[in-house]
């Protein structure tokens, strides 16, 4: 069962939450101020955090912050409704998706179950034959250990981070649409919006540096571009 820690502090919003996630799997933890939560977090046996962002000592954003500066935990944060400029910011800060309050909580289990499936090491016998270790010039990604190599220094990328490197290494000089990017990571009914990819491209893209892996072709969308090591 996978263990999410919720940061918010609506004490009315933990307990229905936690007894409706059960039927996913889900063990849900409540912390109402951030220093407990970052505290707990410090224990570890959390597989996942979600973050409101309107909270005491700090905001949800900084918290996502000081979260991103030790830990790749899959992070999903909660905005208010139509507030495109908290979903952005979040993305920035390292965030792996997004639920506008009010939200239904099966679209928050869906979310939850999808950030995890990420995060998640594949198990060797899913990974094809042949592509298990993929390398490039500077780059390495093995699919098995999920794990990314730049220039031999190992790299810290968040699920989300990974899974859009490995859709576009797979086929190189191949144009993805930004559109063709979000159906291919987060499934068509998916809440999102474009601007998503530009963020979470240019976020991987700083990762990468000074690599120049990921090209951007105006009005058509983004291509992997580093030669491919036989």
């Amino acid at each position: 069962m996978h263990r999410i820690l919720l940061i918010d502090d609506d004490e009315h919003l933990g307990p229905p939450l936690a007894t409706y996630l059960r039927r996913f799997d889900l063990e849900l933890c409540c912390a109402l101020r951030p220093s407990k939560g970052l505290a707990r977090l410090a224990e570890g046996g959390i597989d996942a955090v979600i973050l409101d962002v309107m909270l005491p000592e700090m905001d949800g954003f900084e918290l996502c912050r000081r979260i991103r500066q030790t830990s790749q935990l899959p992070v999903l944060m909660l905005t208010a409704r139509g507030d495109v400029t908290d979903r952005v910011v979040g993305l920035e800060l390292g965030a792996d998706d997004y639920l506008p309050k009010p939200f239904e909580p099966r679209e928050l289990a869906v979310r939850l179950q999808t950030i995890l499936r990420r995060a998640r090491p594949l198990p060797m016998a899913a990974t094809p034959s042949g592509i298990g270790l993929m390398q490039f010039e500077g780059l390495s990604i093995d699919t098995e250990r999920r794990e990314v190599r730049r220039l031999g220094e190992t790299l810290e990328l968040t699920g989300t981070e990974f899974e859009l490197l490995l859709l576009l290494a797979r086929e190189p000089h191949k144009v993805w649409s930004r559109d063709d990017i979000l159906n291919r990571l987060r499934g068509r009914e998916a809440d999102l919006f474009t601007r998503a990819v530009d963020i979470l491209v240019s976020r991987l893209r700083r990762k990468l540096e000074p690599l120049q892996c990921i090209k951007t072709l105006r009005n058509a969308g983004y291509t992997f571009a580093a030669a491919r090591i036989a």
